[in-house]
């Protein structure tokens, strides 16, 4: 993705202060371990990637909000968001089968992570695997382990999109087969957007994303009248690409749409945008 970088703990907090002078308020963390495996091992380990940059950003920045991806797929050897059945399995159902992912036993994984992620000091923890049931499960060990006010920031309306493209890249969590429309939703069906939210708010969310924002401001739209619920937009990894390269071959002004970009995902009803040009978008505002 074009500006942006995989980044260590100690460059992560000079890039996050650097955004926060400007007024940028919060980051969302996504970690890549050493070492993958198919336990995700590294995702709630008491010293994984994340958890050790969470500690260091709320000692290096106090102020500044620390969301935390809740998520397998970057720690997985296969590349899924959830545990993969038995190879075994996948063959007595057939052949030509593949593997599936197995919902319920994910949801241990995926709300241990959550966690360990409170533990180390995360102010919000936002699931984006699209498990079943993970919402509840995650507000379960949260409120099980102490943590009764750290916030879910669900990722609860996530299309299986061609718009992820750059970020699976950058992250390398690319599936090793197949692909993840099993467990992410149909961009056709916006009628299932509207009930998953409706399930994510039953099981304890605190904060409702739309996720791809800009080719689905209607789902934005529809999600902020039906539940009044604070709302966010993620901007993906490929609007972000797609500016940058038209803007680098001199065809659109990059900060005009950009901007442009951003403001329709608030006019749609966005409460919080999460954008790779945060803080650009800060620069630009702050001059204007």
């Amino acid at each position: 993705m074009p500006g942006v970088f995989q980044l260590s703990p100690d460059e992560l907090v000079r890039e996050a202060a650097r955004a926060h002078t400007y007024g940028v308020p919060a980051v969302l963390l996504f970690g890549i371990p050493d070492k993958k495996d198919a336990k995700a091992s590294g995702a709630y380990a008491k010293n994984g990637i994340v958890q050790q940059t969470v500690r260091l950003l709320k000692k290096e920045v106090p102020s500044l909000l620390v969301i935390t991806d809740v998520c397998l797929c970057e720690y997985m050897k296969h590349g899924h968001c959830g545990i993969v059945e038995a190879e075994a399995a996948s063959t007595a159902r057939g052949a030509h089968a593949l593997p599936r992912i197995l919902n319920d036993p994910s949801l241990v994984l995926l709300a241990r992570t959550a966690a360990s992620h409170a533990e180390a000091g995360a102010d919000i923890v936002a699931p984006s695997d699209m498990m079943d049931g993970r919402v509840r499960a995650i507000r379960a060990e949260l409120d099980k382990n102490g943590f009764v006010e750290t916030p879910i920031m669900s990722y609860a309306a996530k299309f299986a999109s061609a718009f992820y493209g750059p970020f699976r890249e950058a992250a390398e969590s690319v599936p090793q087969f197949g692909d993840r429309r099993s467990y992410q939703m149909d961009a056709a069906n916006a009628n299932e957007a509207l009930r998953e939210v409706a399930l994510d708010i039953q099981e304890g969310a605190d904060i409702v994303m739309v996720k791809p924002a800009l080719a689905y401001l209607d789902l934005i739209h529809r999600v902020k009248a039906e539940f009044g619920y604070p709302t966010a937009a993620y901007s993906v990894s490929a609007e972000h690409s797609m500016i940058k390269a038209a803007a680098a071959n001199g065809w659109i002004d990059e900060r005009a749409v950009t901007l442009e970009c951003l403001l329709a995902m608030r006019r749609a009803g966005a409460d919080i945008l999460i954008t790779y040009a945060a803080t650009d978008a800060a620069k630009w505002l702050k001059q204007s």
